[in-house]
């Protein structure tokens, strides 16, 4: 459970580094695209994925929509912490794993089974619960739910698609997470290129800094997840709930201890039925 714990620190730290940022006046959205640098090296020195050449025959379809996906739901996050703040993005994020299995129900011939249809019901609950409502924010703070709502729908479709990769057939899971993160760079540059140019930003030399970090929490999120799995292989259920009840848990309390996060009673209820909806769909 070591490794468990240690992905969701970083889990929890990228939403850390991205408040810290923007409260120190980092230009937070161009440190997420120095994340993707870091993290596509530590992946071809640590994972030593298989190189293969780019041609037609590769799965396009799936790596080009996950390229795209990944550094503007990465956006998405930080738009979240921004105006939601931490513990309301973190219970969106994780509470997406009811879109692959809605996925699995209806596209993919899996019976429904009961307690699953339960546990995406008290999820979608922690959802509307942990979104909240308050009567005193500005007008772009009152319509800050989007954000949590394009984070919770983004995952999801992330999660099916990275599901359907690993079913991929002659190419392994690292040769195609090594495609994935550069087409994800490129995407995340020619959004650096639209920050620079077209809205006429000056580079942040600091958020370069602070997205190199970004990209090593990032990255040590994904291996000791990994990790984890590999260790428990006949519990990936428990490796399941306890990232997500962790990273959902730790978030909460880093929200508001370290940052002052005030929740409201309907948050506080959104987060404990978001911890529920999880054990009922992976343990019961």
């Amino acid at each position: 459970m070591l490794f468990v714990l240690i992905s969701v620190l970083c889990s929890v730290t990228v939403a850390v580094i991205i408040k810290i940022a923007r409260e120190k006046g980092v230009n937070y959205l161009q440190l997420l695209v120095w994340n993707y640098p870091v993290a596509l090296l530590m992946t071809y020195f640590v994972l030593k994925p298989e190189l293969i050449a780019w041609n037609s025959s590769l799965p396009w379809g799936l790596y080009i929509p996950l390229g795209f996906l990944l550094p503007t739901i990465f956006i998405c996050i930080a738009m979240s912490i921004r105006y939601g703040g931490i513990v309301k993005t973190e219970v969106a994020q994780r509470l997406s794993l009811f879109i692959p299995l809605l996925a699995a129900f209806l596209f993919m011939g899996e019976k429904i089974v009961p307690k699953n249809l339960i546990g995406i019901g008290v999820g979608l609950l922690a959802i509307v619960f942990s979104i909240g409502w308050n009567k005193q924010n500005t007008s772009n703070e009152r319509n800050y739910w989007v954000f949590p709502l394009m984070v919770f729908v983004g995952m999801g479709i992330i999660d099916i698609l990275f599901k359907q990769i690993a079913l991929l057939a002659g190419i392994t899971y690292m040769s195609s997470l090594w495609i994935v993160f550069v087409l994800a760079l490129g995407f995340a540059l020619l959004f650096l290129g639209y920050l620079l140019f077209i809205k006429k930003q000056v580079l942040d030399v600091r958020a370069v800094a602070y997205g190199g970090v970004l990209g090593l929490f990032n990255f040590g999120n994904i291996v000791f997840y990994m990790k984890a799995h590999k260790a428990l292989p006949e519990n990936p259920s428990l490796v399941f709930t306890a990232m997500n009840i962790g990273v959902i848990s730790v978030g909460a309390l880093v929200g508001v201890l370290l940052f002052r996060e005030k929740l409201s009673n309907y948050n506080k209820i959104g987060v404990l039925l978001a911890i529920i909806s999880v054990l009922l769909i992976a343990l019961l």
